[in-house]
């Protein structure tokens, strides 16, 4: 099967790229590398440097006919939606829209849409946060990228667009770059291994959903053959609190330091976590790593970044 990653060359959509190539799938990644890097791309896959906002991404569906399309490529960061609203809608809402479009123009079978299940929902009226919950996000990156789950509906249901919708929790693992603003996992421990105090917007009881990046792939390779015009939440169903994960990676890493404590940013939502239940009844998913497990393999990974640069 012929499958269309964009954002290939992401945190998540790379690791999706390599877990598709080793089932024997064929595959097509289009990354403008603005947040992305070249390095995760599998040399396995075609690899077209294209912002899905372009209109020439038609030619690449001319030209590759992809079966399904997994769309990961997004503006992800909360606190630039805030900033540049316009630039969010733009990449978000119509990029996706774009890509939408070519998914019917080309007569795609199925389009998997990683959405947010930490932002869209606003602050929970209560927990965990089943896919019933009322939306009523808070960011400009909430409303973003839950706008595009109404055009995969109103295609759905026009076009006989067959569609998966992921709402993610907040993911963490290997190639999460620590010189954004998303990934808690990956700045502090970035910032501990450098000697660095990281920083703590809040008191620290803020609390988030952290599910292991291969449980994420798993749930996406399950909707190439799962769920139709539907929508699932994924997650542990657990909180984790900002001390709590600043706590454990400071047990892993050794780091005896303490964190500084700045006001809560605009947009950010205090307490979320979700119910998966829906997708292990239909998806058959489930997280597997415990967050012991997923930090103690995130360490490893960011402990070599270090190594590397050191040398």
């Amino acid at each position: 099967m012929k499958v269309l990653v964009t954002g290939g060359a992401g945190f998540i959509g790379s690791h999706l790229v390599d877990a598709l190539i080793d089932r024997g799938h064929q595959v097509v990644v289009a990354d403008n590398l603005a947040t992305g890097f070249i390095d995760n791309v599998n040399p396995a896959a075609k690899f077209y440097q294209m912002n899905i906002c372009d209109r020439k991404l038609a030619k690449v569906f001319q030209q590759e006919r992809p079966e399904i399309v997994n769309h990961h490529a997004a503006q992800m960061i909360i606190q630039r939606s805030v900033e540049d609203p316009v630039f969010d809608a733009r990449e978000n809402i119509l990029g996706s829209l774009n890509v939408i479009l070519n998914c019917i123009r080309f007569g795609i079978s199925k389009l998997i849409y990683a959405s947010s299940g930490g932002a869209i929902y606003g602050e929970p009226k209560y927990l965990p946060v089943d896919e019933g919950h009322p939306i009523n996000p808070v960011s400009e990156y909430g409303i973003s990228k839950h706008t595009v789950e109404h055009y995969l509906y109103l295609y759905g249901l026009r076009n006989g667009l067959n569609y998966v919708v992921l709402r993610y929790p907040n993911v963490y693992g290997p190639r999460q770059n620590p010189r954004g603003e998303a990934g808690v996992v990956a700045i502090f421990a970035s910032q501990m291994l450098r000697g660095e105090r990281p920083t703590i917007f809040g008191s620290g009881d803020k609390t988030r959903d952290y599910t292991h990046v291969f449980d994420i792939v798993e749930a996406n390779l399950l909707s190439m053959e799962r769920g139709e015009k539907t929508t699932y939440n994924l997650g542990t169903g657990v909180g984790t609190s900002d001390q709590e994960m600043f706590d454990a990676l400071a047990e892993a890493l050794g780091y005896t330091g303490s964190p500084v404590y700045a006001s809560v940013r605009q947009g950010e939502i205090h307490h979320i976590y979700l119910d998966s239940s829906k997708a292990q009844r239909e998806l058959g998913w489930k997280s597997r790593f415990t967050l012991r497990e997923g930090l103690s393999q995130a360490v490893e990974y960011y402990k070599s970044l270090a190594g590397l640069a050191s040398r």
